[in-house]
């Protein structure tokens, strides 16, 4: 008979998941672009609609990473004092605004999938260690919604303001980048079955 006390319990598979999720997210972002490129059926009109969302998808991560500490403080500043998870808002932005632009369900899909199989358990894992790491951190929480921003900021009298030299260690740049390289991908494509 098996012994049930060295079954892993819902919160011990659930930490092992976020562990793997979090190495394997970046590979599978490469994955993704190349399903995604293949699946792509893009025009100019819906390439146009995504960039809506593309943008300031950009922009709040931008400026997200102009404000963020890693492990020496609690960012609550610029779009932290929105949601506590600015840079997943603008890659989930990012990443819809491509899906518009891609004309396919199937990349909505994978993307949803993605989202909840992938970076929901790496946010709450990152948010246990900063709940340990800040004291300060539940208050935050209870005010500042998890992703979807609140219309006010939160205010806990921290006025820091952004960063450029933050922006740079964190070499935010290659999400521009990155973002640049596949929006000339998609038109190269549209132009390569421009005529098909």
């Amino acid at each position: 008979m098996a012994d049930k006390s060295v079954r892993p319990t819902g919160k011990a598979r659930m930490a092992e998941w976020s562990a793997i999720a979090r190495r394997i997210r970046v590979p599978l972002g490469f994955v993704f672009a190349v399903v995604y490129f293949w699946l792509a059926r893009p025009t100019w009109r819906f390439l146009g609609f995504g960039c809506i969302l593309i943008v300031p998808g950009l922009l709040i991560r931008a400026l997200a990473s102009g404000h963020v500490r890693k492990n020496e403080a609690l960012a609550t500043s610029g779009p932290y004092a929105h949601t506590r998870n600015p840079l997943y808002l603008g890659s989930l932005l990012i990443g819809v605004g491509f899906a518009i632009g891609a004309r396919s369900w199937w990349v909505g899909v994978a993307l949803v999938v993605m989202f909840f199989a992938i970076y929901l358990p790496v946010i709450r894992d990152e948010e246990a260690f900063l709940r340990q790491k800040f004291p300060e951190f539940e208050e935050y929480a209870r005010r500042v919604p998890r992703m979807f921003p609140r219309i006010a900021p939160y205010s806990r009298g921290d006025s820091g303001g952004f960063s450029f030299d933050l922006y740079m260690r964190h070499r935010e740049y290659n999400a521009l980048l990155g973002t640049l390289a596949m929006a000339a991908a998609v038109v190269a494509k549209m132009m390569l079955t421009k005529g098909n």
